[in-house]
């Protein structure tokens, strides 16, 4: 561990970048030819440093066409966020959904005219995810498909809001509670213990010949680090930085990996820079990121965290309880919920019994049947809180882990989907990666959604369905690793209507 301070204090100090400055670039960059960045999410949480976006959980080319037009009427910024949902798939699997995104993503693009597409690859903060597997299908796919190749692959999983750093190469994890000031590197969490994407480093280039099993070995990894982020920072010039950051990009080919320092948003719109000035020079690049890159790279603004009066915006709230669905495993999700729950008297607190599910068919139906039945039941007095139990059961096969998240969530969205079809709720929190994809797409049913910014500073997605029969619920997406131990019973706090926590 080491103190943040005492680690920066090798590095120059960050330069004022305002927001506006990266938005104008961009803007000039597509003057004659629009781009649009498509966000490939591995699952729902990478929204939540981004507003005024659509998102799609289905791929179709129809489903683009939507996203597309909605962009071009000047509705939303260059981005449109697709819900692959991979991290819960094996590899192949994985591999053949990144390949499909990616062909009807072109496929719409180019039945609407002159359009540009970028792709970025959007993973976890932790380092947790099927990489390089996906940016390997992504560039592959963009070469059959229009014939232009890859030049480098810019691996960015900071996430500062979230205490993700990347500094000197290494990524790093902010202490929190007795341990707050320490940084710690991510190779020494919970996550990199993680049984389906498990990791030993927290040196990005060795991270990267690690999970490349030697085929991208550590020292052809180029790591832009804070010295080259911020090469104009004696002068405030972030022209200097950005000619520094594609001159550092410059030797990339075949796929090259680059690995960038962040620590401050001004980090994030200095590289935003220097990459479209690679790309204007000519470099074909794709994007690995943790969720505040895409932000950074299209120029908007931070935005402040939603009012509890903005979650309900255009929408008349009902006043059915809330319905939280908790699924993660990860200790930070545990103490959130102890906290919620310890606060918020009046809920009804329900648990989805895994082992149950896991034995008898007969048994988890039987399971499900009483859990929705109860479920209804509380929410026309107040919230309710669904929890699957705390017993993590535990396997070494990777794919074992996946079987047993996949039958967890399917019966997580089976409560969701029929409460909603039979009482529906006032709003529906869901807390986990995996848990918050399944109850989008599957258990609310959305389809297309525009996610309206953060419910908490910089994390914690709102998203306004705005098809299906979740239509005016707001819905919030809350991954499993963010936030400190009360901000689920803050997220709460702001939609409920239900006393203590009532606004």
């Amino acid at each position: 561990m080491t103190l943040e301070a005492d680690l920066l204090a090798a590095y120059p100090a960050d330069i004022e970048i305002p927001a506006g400055l990266v938005a104008a670039s961009l803007d000039a960059a597509n003057a004659e030819v629009p781009r649009i960045l498509v966000v490939l999410d591995d699952d729902p949480t990478g929204t939540q440093s981004v507003a005024d976006l659509p998102v799609l959980t289905r791929w179709d080319v129809e489903d683009f066409t939507w996203a597309f037009a909605h962009i071009a009427q000047g509705t939303a910024k260059p981005a449109v966020y697709v819900l692959t949902n991979t991290r819960s798939l094996d590899p192949a699997e994985a591999a053949d959904r990144n390949a499909e995104v990616v062909r009807n993503a072109l496929t719409a693009a180019g039945s609407s005219g002159s359009l540009r597409l970028g792709f970025v690859s959007r993973s976890d903060s932790t380092l947790r995810g099927h990489y390089p597997l996906e940016p390997d299908v992504i560039a592959a796919t963009v070469a059959e498909v229009s014939g232009e190749k890859t030049d480098g692959v810019v691996l960015v999983p900071a996430f500062p809001d979230a205490g993700r750093l990347t500094i000197g190469g290494v990524h790093y994890m902010r202490g929190t509670g007795e341990a707050k000031g320490t940084l710690v590197p991510v190779s020494e969490t919970e996550f990199a213990k993680d049984a389906s994407f498990g990791f030993s480093t927290s040196v990005m280039a060795d991270y990267v010949a690690e999970k490349s099993q030697g085929r991208f070995p550590a020292d052809s990894v180029i790591v832009l680090d804070l010295n080259i982020i911020r090469a104009g920072s004696f002068a405030q010039d972030p022209a200097i930085s950005a000619k520094a950051i594609a001159d550092a990009i410059e030797p990339a080919t075949d796929s090259t990996p680059i690995v960038a320092d962040i620590v401050t948003e001004n980090d994030f719109r200095a590289l935003a820079l220097g990459l479209e000035e690679a790309e204007r020079r000519g470099k074909k690049l794709l994007y690995r990121v943790g969720p505040p890159f895409v932000r950074g790279r299209i120029g908007q603004e931070v935005r402040t965290a939603l009012t509890s009066e903005e979650a309900y915006a255009g929408n008349t709230p009902s006043e059915a309880g809330g319905l939280i669905v908790v699924g993660s495993h990860v200790g930070v999700t545990t103490r959130q919920l102890n906290v919620l729950t310890a606060e918020h008297s009046s809920a009804r607190i329900i648990e989805i019994d895994v082992e149950k599910l896991l034995g008898a068919e007969t048994d988890a139906g039987a399971h499900l049947d009483g859990t929705v039945d109860a479920v209804v039941d509380a929410l026309r007095t107040g919230d309710v809180i669904v929890h699957t139990s705390r017993l993590l059961i535990k396997t070494d096969d990777p794919a074992e882990s996946l079987r047993i998240a996949r039958t967890v969530s399917a019966a997580v969205v089976d409560v969701v989907n029929r409460t909603l079809k039979t009482f529906p709720p006032r709003f529906v929190i869901a807390k986990g990666g995996i848990t918050s994809s399944d109850v989008a797409a599957h258990g609310l049913e959305i389809r297309h959604g525009i996610v309206r910014g953060p419910m908490l500073p910089g994390i914690v997605s709102l998203w306004e369905p705005v098809d299906g029969p979740a239509k005016g619920i707001p819905y919030i997406v809350f991954a499993g690793n963010v936030g400190d131990d009360d901000s689920l019973a803050q997220v709460t706090r702001k939609l409920s209507n239900t006393s203590p926590l009532a606004p």
